[in-house]
């Protein structure tokens, strides 16, 4: 049996909202299939005040054995280093104080969700509150822990990004956890088995994608890369072919992908649902895309869009269904 201790740090707890949306199994019946038990978690758990206490006491001893520590949320280092922006109520220190503690007796360190991976949306607007991730701030390897640090089991901070982060890839990062299974990570430490796809994958819009048929507003069904800001085509993740509680995604849902994945994306320097141009062009192209062969293939197929592609892009709904030939 695994042991697993959640931490919520400067966050929203939008990233233990999602996991409890997991279905089929649930987060409480994965975690018991998969042999975890759950010593602690603030929004879940029956136990406050004293008893955490000395639960958190006793891992940092050495009298109670820590397999898993999970993190959510950004760390506060403010005011001056200090930590104390943000306290552990009924312990006298800060989050940062316990997790500066309990992360080197954990054998794997899981950073959940992209505050605390990298900063996240809790870092933006200036980062009054010195806020970074487990070990990056932003982009930049190096956060609370240094570059080089490494878990119980020598892996660094495994960092499930997402805002919030998908169920599904936490809990098939704690399922292998739990199963002794090496978790291949990516340049950033995200798990690859979902970073190695792209929102662009699977998206409802991709017919709309091919043909360049663009909407110009949020009702509209056409591809949003053009004008509302989508930068799905390069964004890690593979919200498309697993959807979000069996059929959601953001682009599902009509609005653009703002690559929540990523470190700062929460700092863009433009409006989430704006594209920005140079003479037209959008700044961001799809990934591996060579600027002239997308304005080369751009241009062939606006000239080639079916007039049923191009009035539907700009209605809110499926204004010209497909025309079925029936055979002779």
């Amino acid at each position: 049996m695994k042991t697993l201790l959640w931490l919520q740090a400067a966050g929203c707890g939008g990233c233990t909202m999602s996991l409890l949306c997991a279905e089929s199994p649930d987060v409480i019946e994965t975690l018991e299939d998969a042999g975890i038990r759950l010593l602690w978690h603030p929004a879940l758990s029956l136990e406050t005040g004293a008893e955490v206490l000395t639960l958190l006491n006793a891992i940092t001893e050495g009298r109670q054995v820590l397999d898993i520590l999970c993190v959510e949320g950004a760390i506060a280092r403010g005011p001056a280093g200090t930590g104390r922006f943000q306290m552990l109520a009924g312990t006298g220190h800060s989050l940062m104080h316990w997790v500066e503690r309990l992360a080197p007796r954990a054998a794997h360190v899981v950073a959940v969700g992209s505050c605390a991976a990298f900063g996240g949306v809790t870092a933006a607007g200036g980062n009054p509150s010195d806020a970074v991730g487990l070990q990056y701030d932003g982009g930049h390897s190096g956060g609370l822990f240094a570059p080089d640090w490494r878990a119980g089991g020598g892996d660094p901070v495994i960092n499930i990004a997402g805002c919030p982060t998908h169920p599904g890839w936490v809990t098939e990062t704690l399922m292998l956890l739990a199963a002794g299974e090496e978790i291949a990570l990516d340049g950033f430490s995200r798990p690859r088995f979902y970073a190695d796809h792209l929102v662009h994958h699977g998206c409802p819009k991709n017919e709309f994608y091919e043909y360049k048929a663009s909407a110009r507003e949020l009702s509209e069904i056409g591809c949003m890369m053009e004008n509302l800001g989508c930068i799905g085509t390069q964004a890690v993740g593979d919200c498309n072919i697993r959807p979000w509680n069996g059929e959601g995604s953001c682009t599902r849902g009509g609005y653009p992908c703002i690559n929540c994945t990523a470190p700062r994306f929460e700092d863009p320097a433009h409006a989430f649902v704006e594209t920005p141009k140079v003479a037209g062009i959008p700044v961001g192209l799809p990934t591996d895309m060579p600027k002239a062969w997308f304005m080369a293939l751009a241009s062939l197929s606006k000239a080639a869009t079916p007039e049923r592609i191009g009035q539907n892009a700009k209605a809110d709904r499926v204004l010209v269904p497909p025309t079925l030939r029936r055979p002779k």
